[in-house]
């Protein structure tokens, strides 16, 4: 059974939405958290890497906030193992790669600058998530 939670993915969703606008509008930069993270380790310009740094020094400490003021860490369930993890983790790698950028990038602000590119690459995600779901769901038969 997947838990529907709308009032917290649309707190989410409203999140990263205002991270987006406000980082193009501070910085003029499109906000895409691959392209964060390897510009923080590989800047391409002078003043590139202090945003890059700062953003996900929020990204790292907001959990830490939320357990500050709720007073607990919301549970998380991962149902597969390390090797399942590592896996996958390659393979978002692989498909940010050859996608020429994540969800973030494509899904939140090429979809907004109503880019071609990014239109087919939220497809792209949104289609290989469908069956992916499918194969291990109703295939494989692992259930979360």
């Amino acid at each position: 059974m997947t838990s529907f939670t709308p009032f917290a993915s649309l707190a989410g969703g409203a999140l990263i939405g205002l991270a987006a606008v406000l980082l193009m509008t501070l910085a003029g930069r499109v906000f895409g958290a691959t392209g964060v993270l390897t510009g923080a380790f590989l800047p391409t310009g002078p003043g590139d890497r202090g945003w890059r740094l700062a953003l996900l020094a929020g990204m790292v400490t907001a959990p830490l906030l939320w357990r500050l003021f709720a007073g607990a860490m919301p549970a998380l369930s991962v149902p597969v193992g390390p090797l399942a993890l590592a896996i996958g983790g390659l393979l978002v790698g692989v498909g940010v790669t050859l996608g020429g950028g994540c969800t973030s990038g494509h899904g939140v602000c090429g979809m907004a600058r109503l880019s071609p590119r990014s239109i087919v690459a939220t497809l792209t995600f949104l289609a290989t998530a469908i069956v992916t779901v499918y194969v291990i769901r109703h295939v494989i038969g692992v259930q979360p």
